[in-house]
């Protein structure tokens, strides 16, 4: 593992600290540092941005997004454990890390950072919250949001779901809000081996970027059409969005009752939700 800064291993950093992952916070860490800064540069130049980091554990995606010139860094981090191997970090980078010890699921992200601020969001992010940090990033209150982009590791399957589109078998509801709201592609694949512990599953690193202007549409709405119409995915669409007015909602927008929810471009998902 090559060094890309002058701190110590990062196995070193783990053992040193008791920095045991935890499957209760969802924790895999990624040791192989080569690897963090591909990720880091697959968001793109940094040298302008605040970066937001979830999850950095031992710090080596934290060490990748510095060392690739990023202005700030701001992570969050819920295991007060990690706090002293980040602190290593920011006293090597004086200035360019603030760390804030929370749930990320209850932090908000916007008043991280002066409005205007130039933001990306990379992490590897803890499989427990990762799906629904990302619904949240892409249904703010406010569009286009406050970030630039979103690099971020899932589960592979997730990731397939988050890049799906209609026809495929991985195509859902994350399909439709990521399709609507970004463009969002699966930049690579992260083997198990890559972390430590090793999960069961192939990981991916996903990359979205905002479309400014996406199809008008209430995402309140949205989110309620899909839930219906992929809560029972086998069902034909006459079935599934009974509740919300079936045929006769399906009539009025031009929708064949007999087609099944993953047969649905996101642009007739919107067509559907404006219509309720």
């Amino acid at each position: 593992m090559a060094a890309i800064d002058g701190l110590p291993p990062l196995r070193e950093v783990i053992q040193r600290h008791g920095l045991d992952a935890k499957k209760s916070l969802g924790q895999n860490f990624l040791l192989d540092l080569n690897l963090t800064q591909k990720i880091a540069r697959t968001a793109g130049p940094l040298d302008d941005c605040t970066v937001i980091e979830v999850g950095p554990g031992p710090g080596g995606l934290t060490r990748a997004i510095l060392s690739l010139g990023a202005k700030r860094v701001i992570a969050i981090e819920r295991d007060a454990r990690a706090l002293p191997a980040l602190q290593e970090i920011s006293d090597h980078y004086p200035g360019r890390l603030t760390v804030i010890e929370g749930d990320a699921l209850k932090v908000d992200f916007e008043a991280l950072v002066p409005a205007g601020e130039p933001v990306r969001i990379i992490a590897n992010l803890p499989y427990n919250v990762g799906t629904q940090l990302l619904v949240n990033w892409l249904l703010p209150k406010a569009w286009p949001p406050f970030y630039r982009s979103l690099t971020l590791m899932f589960q592979r399957e997730v990731g397939l779901r988050i890049v799906a589109q209609e026809d495929d078998d991985h195509y859902g509801r994350l399909g439709v809000l990521a399709g609507w709201r970004t463009q969002a592609r699966l930049a690579f694949d992260v083997p198990p081996q890559a972390f430590v512990p090793a999960p069961k599953v192939t990981s991916s690193v996903v990359h979205l970027e905002p479309i400014e202007h996406p199809l008008p549409c209430a995402a309140q709405a949205l989110e309620r059409v899909t839930q219906a119409a992929f809560g029972q995915r086998r069902k034909m669409l006459r079935q599934s969005l009974k509740p919300l007015g079936g045929e006769v909602l399906l009539a009025k927008v031009g929708i064949d009752p007999q087609r099944r929810a993953e047969t649905l471009s996101v642009q007739e998902f919107v067509t559907l939700a404006n219509a309720i």
